[in-house]
């Protein structure tokens, strides 16, 4: 696998900290150019034949990078004469490459275990794969529509009017592509990657895929967001978020726990978030924890709800949620229920499964996917089963005990904490 890093911006945002006098992908950071630690950092996780598309002032970018033999790669240039938007120098870049190659902008600060990546890329054969990920400002971001295989639809772009719900999920600017794209790079022509290429891919039918992971892509093409991330690399969060490295997670329910309680939810419209839930998930989402929910959803075995109805239900939290700054990083549930008798029941469904909580199967694909220590992780819910499935994962269990069944309360002592609230759960976790 390859790499290519879009470098020919001005970068009129960060003006303020380049001036005119050096190009953006040189703007310090930490001490060091900006493109030196995302060279270093696609060399650390197996990416090491690197071609950089320069323009405005890329002699400078060209003069510090040299051939790449000290970062331990092979660094290759091609030079923009004119503004070629986000894809359009992949023209001049076709020649070098001879490979799948990650695709990424310039003014990115990321971490991501690339070899992942790669290998759910080649797993879903796509000649696309966007890295998505979950942000705390989804309304004015670009949305990645997908349907349940990760397959994308369609792009809702920031500027299009949002009266609806939607899956907070954001195209964080780094692609992969099958070598075959380059066919379609004939001549130099100003591209945008989302509206242009991907786009025609779309309505060409072509596999296109989204990526999910929760690692650390941040842009950083203004002042105070480059801040940000200057703190946060420091800190040692943007290295933590690796899914080559082991991950720590709180579980949580959702009935009860992150939206009020009101039996069986089956439409969206019920959905209402517990006071202090907005305020907690955005204190976990700042720490270096990931915020996994893991729910048993019995209204689709029992027929009170449809697949299709339940996605609108999980699109109208996350709206809730990103609205008010915050989100969770993935969400699964439990469609089964062993008991028969219900009216409209999907008999496929009546299994006695091994993901209905108290059992731990929705917690085991969570661990394998992200990479979870599960002796540095928690489960947060408000009944006996959040608990009882804690106990079973074997992660320490907090309990938020709702006013509901007695039922719920007969394994209250097996709780390493009881508390009232979420924010209180996350003092006691450590998070403020």
């Amino acid at each position: 696998m390859q790499a290519v890093i879009m470098a020919g911006g001005k970068g009129t945002r960060l003006s303020s900290v380049t001036g005119d006098k050096i190009p953006k992908p040189m703007v310090p950071f930490c001490g060091r150019p900006l493109i030196e630690h995302m060279i270093e950092n696609l060399v650390a996780n197996g990416v090491t034949d690197i071609v950089v598309c320069v323009g405005y002032l890329g002699e400078h970018i060209v003069n510090r990078l040299g051939d790449g033999s000290r970062y331990g790669a092979k660094i290759s240039f091609v030079r923009e004469e004119g503004p070629l938007g986000t894809a359009g120098a992949l023209f001049y870049a076709k020649a070098l490459l001879n490979d799948d190659f990650l695709l990424m902008n310039a003014d990115l600060v990321a971490d991501v275990d690339v070899q992942r990546m790669y290998a759910y890329h080649r797993q879903k054969g796509a000649i696309a794969t966007l890295f998505v990920h979950p942000n705390s400002h989804p309304c004015d971001s670009d949305i990645v529509v997908k349907d349940a295989h990760g397959r994308v639809l369609q792009f809702d772009f920031k500027e299009n009017p949002r009266t609806g719900d939607y899956e907070n999920c954001v195209n964080a600017g780094i692609v992969l592509f099958s070598v075959e794209i380059l066919e379609r790079f004939r001549a130099p022509e100003k591209l945008a990657l989302e509206k242009d290429v991907i786009a025609a891919l779309l309505a060409e039918g072509k596999p296109v895929y989204a990526y999910g992971s929760p690692e650390y892509v941040k842009d950083v093409g203004t002042p105070d967001r480059l801040e940000i991330a200057q703190r946060e690399f420091e800190s040692g969060r943007v290295a933590a978020g690796n899914l080559s490295r082991r991950q720590k997670a709180i579980f949580l329910d959702r009935d009860g726990t992150l939206n009020v309680f009101k039996g069986l939810i089956t439409k969206p419209e019920q959905i209402e978030l517990i006071a202090g839930v907005p305020e907690a998930l955005a204190a976990i989402n700042q720490s270096d924890y990931l915020a996994l929910v893991v729910t048993n959803q019995p209204v689709i075995a029992r027929g009170d709800c449809t697949p299709e109805t339940l996605e609108r239900i999980h699109k109208r939290l996350y709206t809730l949620l990103g609205n008010q700054g915050c989100y969770v990083d993935d969400l699964v549930y439990c469609p089964h229920h062993p008991d028969s008798g219900y009216e409209g029941e999907r008999k496929e469904l009546k299994i006695d499964c091994d993901c209905r909580k108290p059992k731990t199967g929705m917690i085991d694909a969570l661990v394998k996917k992200y990479h979870i220590d599960l002796s540095q992780s928690f489960f947060i819910g408000d009944t006996y089963r959040d608990v009882q499935t804690g106990c079973n994962a074997g992660v320490k269990t907090i309990l938020i005990p709702s006013d509901a069944a007695t039922e719920k309360e007969q394994f209250t002592a097996q709780a390493d904490y009881r508390v009232k609230s979420l924010p209180e759960a996350l003092e006691k976790i450590g998070i403020r």
